[in-house]
């Protein structure tokens, strides 16, 4: 047995993670090449090698002819003496297998050989850290940032380094040398230099795997996340379904005093996250999307994909949001085109009224129920005036844990 062979290969295949197979198929091509190197050509030269005893042997096999003098070349012919030395029993004319000494190979044969081999072991390293992060594209990886490399960044995975674009980014945040941080693997390419691993920080598949990896009802299917809309470093909405009616999606999410938002939150650096209710009916959808802005009526079109959303007056800036935000990631969250009016703006505008959509004694009776559903239009000058003494400032320390559900103004009175 060869052991210095059997420790070599035993040490790459533990370093490098390749398949013996491969270290095998390498090391037979390295002989060959150096047979080339060595006599010039190949024809009749064979390489063996035994992966129990890993022991390997060269040999050409030669056609045997009488004499010395009528051997017309050595490399292809050998004279039936020298045959008989091989096997007593050869006869003019028959193929008798010669054993090459690689040893004997020169220094520019041995280097080509240990090319061919090193060649091999590189290009089976690259597609084994492909083939391990090609199974991970599409989801997250903790890593650690290395340096930047004009705009981008470089992270390193562990066994290879990944890129952070510009453009997948986010805006204001700082990514120093060490820090450690989940990213989204969104892309493995194969290059002629090793696999480039493109990453995101912006992507909304991010904070979906955060809440995967978080939310242990998401990943046993119990809870499913059926939208989310996201303006990284920003906010985002989720929505979120539960087919068993004993299950509260949102109340999963949340965990504890909010113990399983939070450590989102966290890691996405205080991005504020609401999560809603999904609902297969798109008016109640949208309705949820908005919040926690208080809803008046929503006629929505599924055919067209919009909606008409009429809101208090006073309630209109936070159905809007700030710089339009919240209709912004509703429309996201939704699929619909959402069209918002206070009750002052919704009295002239069609489409916005209930008597737009029904007759006379229909809108009568859909008023009725309008007003059993909790919304009494004569509360609402009360409501407002609780509403108008809170500004901004209290707003935003209401966001503090990065969860936010809809408050009803009118229960604040």
């Amino acid at each position: 047995m060869n052991k210095e062979l059997k420790a070599a290969v035993q040490a790459l295949i533990e370093e490098k993670v390749i398949s013996s197979d491969t270290l095998f198929e390498a090391i037979e091509n390295a002989l060959i090449t150096a047979c080339k190197s060595h006599f010039g050509r190949l024809e009749n030269i064979t390489v063996e090698v035994d992966k129990d005893s890993f022991e390997y042997s060269c040999y050409a096999e030669k056609t045997v002819v009488e004499l010395d003098d009528d051997v017309m070349d050595d490399l292809i012919e050998i004279s039936l003496n020298d045959a008989r030395k091989i096997d007593k029993n050869a006869q003019i004319g028959d193929v008798v297998r010669v054993d090459i000494n690689s040893q004997s190979f020169g220094r520019i044969a041995a280097q080509n050989a240990k090319n061919v081999i090193l060649q091999k072991i590189r290009e089976e390293e690259r597609s084994a850290i492909y083939n391990y992060y090609h199974e991970k594209e599409k989801d997250i990886m903790t890593g650690v940032v290395q340096r930047s490399i004009g705009n981008n960044i470089s992270v390193n995975l562990g066994k290879a380094d990944g890129l952070l674009n510009k453009k997948e980014q986010v805006p204001g945040e700082e990514y120093k040398p060490t820090d450690r941080l989940k990213v989204y693997i969104l892309e493995v390419r194969t290059t002629p230099r090793g696999p480039r691993i493109l990453v995101s920080r912006t992507h909304p598949e991010l904070v979906k795997r955060l809440f995967e990896q978080e939310v242990a009802e998401i990943a046993k299917g119990t809870v499913e996340i059926r939208s989310i809309a996201r303006e990284p470093g920003s906010r985002t909405k989720i929505a979120v379904y539960a087919e068993d009616p004993n299950v509260d999606p949102v109340g999963a999410c949340v965990g504890v005093n909010g113990s399983r938002v939070s450590n989102i939150v966290d890691e996405l650096r205080g991005e504020k996250i609401d999560i809603i209710n999904w609902d297969e009916n798109p008016g109640n959808l949208i309705r949820n999307a908005l919040s926690p802005a208080k809803i008046v009526a929503v006629f929505a079109d599924p055919e067209e994909k919009t909606a008409k959303v009429v809101v208090p007056d006073f309630q209109l800036s936070l159905a809007i949001g700030r710089e339009g935000q919240n209709a912004r990631l509703a429309a996201k969250l939704t699929g619909y085109k959402i069209d918002i009016k206070s009750e002052t703006q919704a009295k002239d505008a069609p489409g916005f009224r209930y008597e737009d959509y029904f007759d006379d004694d229909e809108y009568e009776e859909g008023f009725d129920e309008y007003e059993e559903d909790g919304y009494d239009p004569e509360e609402e000058d009360s409501a407002e005036e609780a509403f108008e003494t809170e500004d901004d400032a209290d707003y935003e320390a209401a966001e503090d844990t990065g969860y936010e559900e809809a408050e009803d103004p009118e229960e604040d009175n």
